[in-house]
């Protein structure tokens, strides 16, 4: 073996040392994100428990038909026009209802997402920020 390829081999050995022991320096921060998801679990039940008491409408039909929803999406309330229910248009109130259903499922999931990126905005967790992002983005399945 040559005077290069004993430095080649050594310089390798060097850099896999190097990765590892850079590795577990991230290990000496253990503790630091384990409070930090304790921080974040205790913030999210306030979140939840915050947006159960949010309301918001979903409508369909020219608001013919009416959906409140809480901010977690559970239904609270169906309004129907009296005028839907004397014409007695089934097919237009089987339309109707899951669209206004959707429509505030929707609104639920954008104020939920909304709620989370303002949360994850206090604490360094890399990538949290970014993950949240697309939460409101998501369309109910239709």
């Amino acid at each position: 073996m040559d005077g290069t390829a004993l430095l080649l081999g050594a310089g390798r050995r060097f850099a896999r040392r190097h990765i590892v022991l850079k590795g577990l320096s991230n290990l000496a921060n253990l503790p630091g994100i384990f409070k930090q998801a304790q921080e974040m679990g205790a913030k999210l039940q306030q979140l939840n428990a915050e947006l159960k008491t949010k309301k918001v409408t979903g409508a369909a039909g020219g608001g013919l038909v009416e959906v409140d929803a809480n901010g977690v999406g559970d239904v609270l309330a169906v309004r129907i026009d009296a005028s839907l229910i004397e014409k007695q248009d089934r097919e237009l109130l089987e339309d109707l209802l899951p669209a206004a259903i959707n429509a505030a499922h929707a609104k639920a999931k954008e104020l939920h997402a909304q709620s989370m990126q303002s949360l994850a905005g206090g604490l360094d967790l890399p990538g949290l920020s970014d993950a949240l992002g697309g939460l409101g983005s998501l369309q109910p399945p239709g």
